[in-house]
């Protein structure tokens, strides 16, 4: 019975994680700012240009479209399924780039996701922080790989393991 709600259990946290940061990080429309930043910022002085906390966006986020799904066999046969979303950091303007690439994107992503199950990584306790910096890593090699510098970092939005 509990393994047969763990998987839903665990949706449903990482979708109320999910929308809770999409709450929480959502942008403030253009033009509006709250009286607490205009009585709090400080002037802008020589050295920055800008007050501070405010940065210069220099990159932008592009969600592959369709998830990873990779199985993850044990004894010659597949004992459970995980399910990822992964995101790319970019620079800006360069989302139609990778939309462009995405096939050959996907299939790397899938041989890196592929190999890290071959090996282990999606058993046991696989969200760990270092199971999970070490496939960010290799997914990161290989969009560097398809892509070049404009990708900057990939992130795993959701991640989600179905025990069969």
């Amino acid at each position: 019975m509990l393994r047969k709600l763990l998987p839903i259990l665990l949706a449903l946290v990482g979708l109320g994680a999910g929308l809770g940061a999409g709450i929480a990080l959502k942008p403030e429309p253009e033009g509006e700012t709250s009286g607490a930043e205009e009585v709090c910022a400080p002037p802008a002085t020589a050295e920055h240009d800008a007050p501070a906390g405010e940065e210069e966006v220099t990159h932008d986020y592009v969600k592959m479209n369709n998830q990873f799904v990779v199985p993850v066999v044990e004894g010659g046969r597949v004992s459970a399924l995980v399910i990822l979303s992964i995101s790319l950091e970019v620079k800006l303007a360069t989302g139609e780039q990778v939309y462009q690439r995405e096939p050959k994107l996907r299939d790397g992503f899938l041989q890196v996701l592929f190999d890290h199950a071959n090996a282990g990584g999606f058993r046991g306790a696989f969200t760990e922080a270092n199971n999970m910096t070490v496939l960010r890593h290799a997914l990161l090699e290989v969009a560097q790989k398809v892509l070049g510098p404009m990708v900057s970092d990939v992130l795993i939005v959701d991640i989600v393991r179905q025990d069969s």
